[in-house]
């Protein structure tokens, strides 16, 4: 196995629980990959902030699996609550009535964009939740009438969030293939489940302690560099890193994909310094979703500011990114004091960017005994961390096929 990330542990304990032992390189000091532990300015952070929801199906049973346990992270109902007062939160009913009492019952959105919705996602069902031919998310809202306030409100910042790919690029059929799971799944498929320990600690370290007692082994600070090498001592290998480390791993293999970015801005406050609930949407400026990391991870006044997917804050220093943060908080959370200390941690590669008719690369590489694994090869969800768990274990299931 090449790469320790939430793919790469994910193939490494499906071959475990099929009697296979499997040996984890990895370049860097703790496994994650694109969600890891990162140390900076003597504190512990996350390279970015993530959000699972219940359909993370795969992802789940793997942690379950390797012992994490329930209260690693913190599960709320479906709620989407904007510091400028607009909610929409699912109800507490049998599905679909939950969603659907839920879009009835938002606030601060019209009522007939509200019955819209409920058309909206009527049309979804009848067509499968798959269009015959895709689209742009953007191109889908137009068509449905669902690009005024609740396409900013509710929709686009669901496909940002999911994609994170703006909605005028973003492949309608892999977000409709979110709604179906999320929205449209059972009672508990919508729930947001916000991690309340590091990203590494939240599968990767575990399925690394699990592993062993299977007879397998993670060497962090093992950077592979030559694919023939391994393809010689291994009956197989999963190559379970970024498309980008393709070039120089396994040419014969590498794609030219667009990515995406996403940044996140951490801002010490004093420690009585605290969001209404967990997670705040802000939807008028850069910020997209701020963080209580003191509610989820106990660091007391530390928020963290997300934005996904390609903007001009791309073009700021950190300094001015941190500096925007804390204005559009400090609009949102009155008397709001100067953060302490800030950082922005900038993933510019955290995905592959979702257009519409993406082709996917397949798991099997033709190379024999040689396999992909990864959030961009999966057929058809986003670049998440379900994605990634789904496309190890395939990984692995082929491996052993073969």
């Amino acid at each position: 196995m090449v790469g320790a990330g939430y793919a790469g542990m994910a193939a490494a304990v499906t071959l475990a629980q099929r009697g296979a032992r499997s040996v984890v390189f990895e370049s860097g000091p703790v496994p994650g990959g694109r969600a890891r532990r990162v140390a900076t300015q003597g504190r512990t952070l996350d390279n970015g902030q993530h959000v699972l929801v219940g359909a993370y199906a795969t992802l789940f049973s793997l942690m379950r699996a390797v012992g994490v346990p329930a209260n690693a992270v913190l599960r709320m109902p479906l709620e989407l609550r904007y510091a400028d007062g607009v909610r929409l939160r699912r109800l507490f009913l049998p599905e679909p009535l939950g969603l659907l009492g839920g879009l009835l019952a938002a606030r601060g959105l019209p009522w007939r964009e509200r019955l819209g919705a409920l058309r909206f996602m009527r049309a979804l069902r009848r067509l499968g939740f798959r269009l015959p031919e895709d689209c742009s998310v953007q191109q889908l809202l137009a068509r449905h009438a669902q690009d005024g306030r609740i396409g900013h409100y509710v929709w686009k910042p669901l496909c940002v969030s999911a994609l994170n790919t703006p909605p005028e690029r973003a492949s309608a059929n892999v977000f409709l293939a979110v709604l179906r799971d999320t929205l449209a799944g059972g009672e508990d498929a919508s729930d947001l489940l916000l991690p309340r320990v590091d990203l590494s600690r939240l599968f990767p370290e575990p399925a690394a302690a699990w592993l062993a007692t299977q007879g397998g082994e993670l060497r962090c600070g093992s950077t592979v560099r030559e694919l023939g090498a391994l393809r010689a001592q291994f009956d197989a290998v999963i190559l379970a890193v970024g498309p980008h480390q393709l070039k120089a791993l396994a040419p014969q293999l590498a794609r030219d994909f667009e990515y995406q970015p996403i940044y996140t801005c951490y801002l010490q406050y004093e420690a009585r310094i605290r969001l209404p609930l967990p997670m705040l949407g802000l939807a008028h400026g850069v910020v997209q979703w701020v963080f209580d990391r003191g509610a989820l991870t106990g660091d007391k006044g530390l928020l963290a500011a997300v934005i996904s997917a390609q903007g001009d804050h791309q073009q700021m220093t950190h300094e001015a990114l941190a500096a925007a943060c804390h204005r559009e908080l400090a609009a949102a959370l009155p008397s709001l004091p100067p953060p302490q200390w800030s950082q922005v941690i900038a993933e510019k590669r955290a995905t592959i960017a979702v257009g519409a008719s993406l082709a996917r690369p397949a798991i099997d590489t033709g190379m024999p005994g040689v396999f992909l694994a990864g959030d961009y090869t999966d057929p058809e969800y986003p670049p998440t961390l379900e994605a990634a768990a789904r496309s190890g274990v395939r990984a692995a299931q082929s491996a052993l096929q073969a």
